[in-house]
């Protein structure tokens, strides 16, 4: 979705030029109020002082991989916006989905016919919560690049200058089916810096997996994580108190940074404010352009942190982990806010210790609401159709009515809303990216495997042809090594 750059009173000046055109040309005379005249001219920073004068410094270079029109016919469907097509037809061109429709769909000549007889097809998996690249594989310390906790506000640093795209993980995943993932700093802080959204395809550098047009977002974190990690050190935050009076403080010193750069902008005068690079991150929040992405369990929490929410006037976009969400599911809904979530991890730590399997069925239940499926983890990412699954199962048991095809939305158009991407992929729409994923069994069978993953409408993985099965140097000696996907019982291989 376009999120204009322009803050302030910038849009108010846009306004201005857009309605009434020629104004400056038609020699009218101005208004007696119009004071306009006198004010000062903001003279342009030198380069790097003024975020506005690059709001993008580190721009996607993402090319698609090599693609043909294709056409996947005779599969049972899932578009992810809770729609099933039996017999369907999945038509993709220049990288885009063309048309979605039932057997009578007519496949224009010259596509390549892909045969889904017996198959699924689903949008692309979508992981909003992974830390492939900056907790890589091999884990060693020199490559764990997740967690800045050197400050309880580290808004400053930004989760994609840690990314390491030889990470092996990636290629695992979209083995399971994930063609685009948010990528987070780790837990430690009460602000952990930003993420960023990346396309599961192989590259040299980050900037050749950065999704164009994708927001930023910004890693915040309650409970046990920043307390237990600064208290340890005996400073603030040490308790649930010190973790809200540190939010509170950061937004104050963020609003008042906010306010000085719009003033200074609306009037030329004086000299601008120093550009600080953590205040500029929260800023972006308060303005709507960064999106919060919440690490908290606990019920209790997440209501508190929409009280901070609505003090400082931002949204929260999305609750992680979110173990609780199932209590304060229609809050939730209300607040327009999603909740990412496991099935079956509990018990780990005390905020984990109410956790249900039906968490994601029970959030899904409230009118409105935006249920998510993540992993937090680079084995979970390759089986989030499974941890669906056991949602869906646990859900019906409790006795909600819910279709497959609704859950199927927990890892494909949800996913996209929770991190802001749901106008480019996420379900199979007609202009939207040609994400799609081939399916060998139904997709919430323990038995499913992804058999054909498209991105862009781009083979990225085939099961079937280990040219389209990457590999890296750092897996020689694991099990599965030199044998094709299809040939291997266990695991991604």
């Amino acid at each position: 979705m376009f999120r204009s750059p322009l803050r302030g009173s910038s849009l108010a000046v846009l306004a201005c030029v857009l309605a009434l055109g020629a104004c400056a040309t038609t020699g009218s005379t101005p208004a007696a109020d119009d004071t306009t005249g006198d004010k000062a001219e903001a003279k342009p920073l030198a380069t790097g002082l003024d975020v506005q004068a690059n709001l993008d410094p580190f721009p996607s270079t993402y090319t698609p991989l090599p693609r043909q029109n294709s056409a996947i016919v005779g599969a049972t469907v899932f578009d992810g916006a809770g729609r099933k097509i039996e017999n369907g037809v999945v038509l993709m061109a220049d990288g885009k989905v063309e048309a979605i429709g039932g057997a009578d769909t007519p496949v224009p000549a010259g596509y390549t016919v892909i045969d889904g007889r017996g198959r699924f097809v689903t949008p692309g998996v979508i992981d909003v919560h992974s830390h492939l690249g900056v907790y890589p594989s091999p884990g060693v310390s020199g490559m764990s690049d997740g967690n800045e906790a050197t400050s309880p506000n580290t808004a400053q640093v930004w989760a994609e200058h840690s990314i390491w795209p030889q990470d092996p993980g990636f290629n695992t995943a979209r083995a399971g089916g994930v063609t685009t993932l948010g990528i987070l700093p780790g837990s430690a802080n009460l602000f952990g810096g930003r993420g960023v959204t990346v396309r599961n395809v192989p590259s040299i550098t980050m900037q050749g997996m950065k999704l164009p047009g994708a927001p930023h977002t910004l890693k915040m974190a309650c409970g046990e994580n920043p307390s237990r990690v600064y208290g340890g050190r005996n400073q603030s935050p040490a308790t649930g108190m010190g973790n809200v009076a540190g939010y509170r403080a950061a937004f104050i010193a963020a609003r008042d940074y906010k306010d000085k750069w719009d003033k200074w902008r609306e009037t030329g005068e004086g000299s601008p404010p120093t550009r600080n690079l953590q205040n500029e991150t929260l800023a972006g929040v308060l303005d709507g352009s960064i999106l919060v992405q919440n690490h908290c369990y606990r019920a209790d929490e997440m209501a508190v942190m929409f009280d901070i929410a609505k003090e400082f006037g931002y949204k929260i976009t999305t609750f992680h982990h979110a173990i609780e969400a199932y209590k304060v599911a229609p809050m939730l809904a209300a607040n327009g806010t999603c909740a990412a979530m496991w099935t079956g991890w509990w018990g780990f730590k005390m905020e984990g210790l109410d956790a249900v399997e039906a968490n994601a069925a029970l959030v899904d239940a409230a009118e409105g609401s935006c249920a998510v499926i993540h992993s937090d983890d680079p084995e979970l990412t390759q089986r989030l159709n499974q941890e669906a699954a056991a949602a869906l199962a646990a859900g019906r048991a409790a006795g909600l009515d819910i279709s497959e095809e609704r859950a199927i939305s927990w890892f494909t158009l949800n996913a996209a809303r929770a991190i802001g991407i749901d106008d480019q992929t996420g379900s199979l729409e007609a202009g939207k990216r040609a994400d799609v994923v081939i399916w060998s069994a139904s997709p919430l069978s323990v038995y499913a495997r992804a058999d054909q993953v498209f991105i862009d409408g781009a083979k990225a993985y085939d099961r079937f042809d280990p040219a389209y099965q990457p590999r890296s140097d750092f897996e020689l000696g694991q099990p599965g090594y030199g044998m094709t996907a299809a040939n291997v019982t266990q695991g991604a291989r």
